[in-house]
């Protein structure tokens, strides 16, 4: 009888130069932090936990490998998104201080809705006139972190594994009641529950970072919550820092319709539980990656009381290490169409006036419940006329795209807030790479990129995606084209 058997389990792997450094860069605690629309408040009142910027530099393992195509600089922020002109200050203050080329520089966020909204157009509100001083500090800390970096580039090895987390649901719910879409807890949709995992070690064998990428919005905090917080990623990065003794960083997924079962509220320990929840599956993840620089082999039969069948971690040969050290790396633009329907910014403008004099209409009237909803509509008049005023002129919006492959895993910074497509999509078709997708990465001016088939349905995230149907489908191809290539060498 003739049985196939597969009698080794190989484990994605990736050997570079790498480092990470993290710092704190909780802004003040009155700062200007109302980010949604149904908000009361203006200013912060405090601090839940603090937020993070983190560098981490990947570069590679090749020293004959040089120049700009050999280093990426990943920074990570503990906020929810920055406009185009914030953004574009931030990295080149960065660049500028730390010596590096801007284009070298991803950043990314983890898309906090608790961290205040950055943005100097908000300069003349209430404690946003603390904003353009906190930029400054954080592009000083960013070009730090980054020349620490460099400074402690050293060699790892990067062992990749998955699990699985149900804090993610989908969030695109028919109200059926008033027969519209509204933006919540949908339990009859499947949602993206993959939880990817990173473990680096230095030669030694001592661990050096984790990281976790994972897709969910983090807006368990919302309205009603007056404090600056990284929502569920504060307890979850604690919590993992405090089990591993090493920095641990978090990178927000493909979560364009994802977001916690239990959200929107304003008690700080939803968002600890959240996080939590986060954190032991990923743990749980982590435990289970085998030894780095080895591979799962059979070994043979041992007779006991019944005939075993015994496997082993074993090293792998120096040709097979040789591969884990690959390195390739892209950066491109992606041209996405425009969106033929999209508003004129003085029709948004005019609109925003109308919204601000109902609510100064209501409030003089006594009525605040519509005081409080023309607040909110001026609120998203308001970041769409922002949108508008900084979209790249021409008929396609530039997105921007960042690819590096480090032996077998794919790591990719993706513009703008895609839906969860973009990453189930390509792990279907290479099922056996760890692509590790970061999305809000750049400025926001990408907004949302929803699939070809919602457009039209009236659910918020395609309401104010700037990018036509297709968009979406365009870029997965994009990607899974340079994959492949990739892949095939």
């Amino acid at each position: 009888m003739n049985i196939a058997s597969v009698t080794q389990v190989n484990t994605p792997q990736s050997y570079c130069q790498f480092s990470l450094k993290w710092a704190d860069i909780t802004p003040p605690p009155n700062i200007y932090h109302r980010m949604w629309g149904a908000a009361k408040h203006d200013r912060a009142t405090g601090v839940h936990r603090p937020l993070r910027a983190t560098a981490a530099i990947f570069e590679s393992a090749d020293a004959g490998h040089s120049g700009p195509e050999s280093r990426q600089i990943l920074l990570a922020l503990d906020h929810c998104v920055m406009g185009a002109k914030e953004l574009d200050q931030l990295v080149a203050q960065a660049a500028e201080l730390s010596g590096q080329p801007a284009e070298s520089i991803l950043v990314v966020f983890s898309h906090t809705h608790a961290a205040g909204l950055m943005s100097l157009d908000r300069s003349a509100l209430p404690g946003g006139e603390l904003i353009p001083d906190y930029l400054r500090s954080v592009g000083e800390c960013a070009a730090g972190l980054i020349t620490q970096c460099i400074a402690s580039l050293a060699p790892v090895a990067i062992v990749y594994g998955s699990g699985r987390c149900a804090l993610a649901a989908h969030r695109d719910f028919w109200d059926a009641e008033q027969e519209q879409f509204v933006c919540g807890y949908d339990p009859g949709a499947p949602a993206d529950d993959t939880v990817l995992v990173a473990r680096a070690t230095n030669r030694e064998g001592n661990l050096v970072a984790t990281l976790v990428n994972y897709a969910c919005h983090p807006t368990t905090l919302a309205w009603d919550n007056t404090l600056i917080s990284p929502d569920y990623i504060g307890a979850m990065r604690e919590t993992v820092e405090r089990e591993t003794g090493a920095p641990c960083l978090f990178l927000q997924g493909a979560s364009g319709e994802l977001g916690p079962r239990e959200g929107f509220v304003g008690d700080t320990a939803v968002a600890d539980r959240n996080g939590s929840e986060l954190a032991y599956a990923a743990l749980s993840a982590l435990a289970a990656l085998p030894p780095a620089r080895t591979r799962f082999c059979y070994t043979g039969p041992v007779v006991s009381g019944a005939t075993l069948g015994a496997w082993a971690h074993k090293p792998l040969a120096p040709d097979q290490l040789a591969a884990k050290s690959s390195w390739r790396l892209s950066r491109w633009r992606e041209f996405l169409p425009y969106r033929r329907d999209q508003p004129a910014a003085e029709q948004v403008s005019a609109a925003l006036e109308r919204f601000q004099a109902d609510e100064k209409s209501a409030v003089a009237a006594g009525d605040a419940a519509r005081a409080a909803e023309c607040r909110a509509m001026a609120e998203r008049k308001r970041r769409l006329l922002h949108r508008l005023e900084q979209m790249p002129l021409g008929e396609s919006f530039p997105l921007q795209v960042v690819m590096w492959r480090i032996g077998d895993a794919f790591w990719i910074g993706v513009q703008g807030e895609s839906y969860s497509l973009l990453q189930t999509e390509l792990r279907r078709r290479f099922p056996g790479a760890p692509l590790l997708v970061c999305s809000i990465a750049a400025d926001w001016g990408a907004s949302y990129l929803p699939p070809r088939e919602i457009y039209g349905k009236g659910i918020y995230q395609e309401s104010i995606a700037i990018v036509g149907p297709g968009g979406l489908e365009q870029l997965i191809e994009a990607v899974a084209k340079r994959i492949a290539v990739n892949t095939s060498e």
